[in-house]
């Protein structure tokens, strides 16, 4: 999980062969890493890293997800489990703190990483672009005044 941010557990229980082929594919597509571990090996590795309210989670067949990008993983678990009744979102870690099923549906509400850094590249430039309007205004009424000026001294 060096390179992840978030780790999500789920339970497969329930689901068959093709229908975890189907939701590894998707989650491949999305460069998540999907892998099946013993809840006593995911608990060993949870309490290296000082993390000791996962434990409850760790009942039953348990698969953990892998990402880089938190939004994507919540996202296409949330969307697979709403036609698949049988996929539980269990828990997860979302950079070494514990959230539940909860957190990871609605963090699959944002927006995806690049709509995100679009809006705050958009928040950022925002100021920027009012200020050189601002400017140019101010500019373009110096420009209308010696105008006037040079018209009534021609004028006179």
């Amino acid at each position: 999980m060096t390179q992840s941010s978030i780790a999500v557990l789920t339970d497969y229980r329930g689901l068959d062969v093709a229908e975890v082929t189907e939701l590894r594919s998707k989650l491949r597509e999305a460069g998540v890493k999907y892998k099946v571990a013993k809840n006593t090996l995911i608990r060993l590795a949870a309490h290296e890293l000082g993390i000791v309210d996962l434990d409850k989670y760790l009942e039953g067949p348990t698969a953990v997800a892998f990402s880089a990008d938190p939004v994507a993983v919540a996202k296409i678990l949330v969307e697979f489990a709403k036609t698949h009744n049988d996929l539980e979102i269990k828990s997860g870690l979302l950079d070494k703190k514990v959230v539940n099923a909860e957190d990871i549906r609605n963090l699959a509400k944002l927006p995806p990483r690049e709509v995100l850094l679009g809006q705050v590249l958009g928040a950022m430039q925002s100021p920027m672009a009012g200020f050189a309007g601002s400017l140019a205004g101010v500019l373009r009424k110096f420009v209308y005044a010696l105008d006037q000026i040079r018209e009534q001294k021609a004028g006179a």
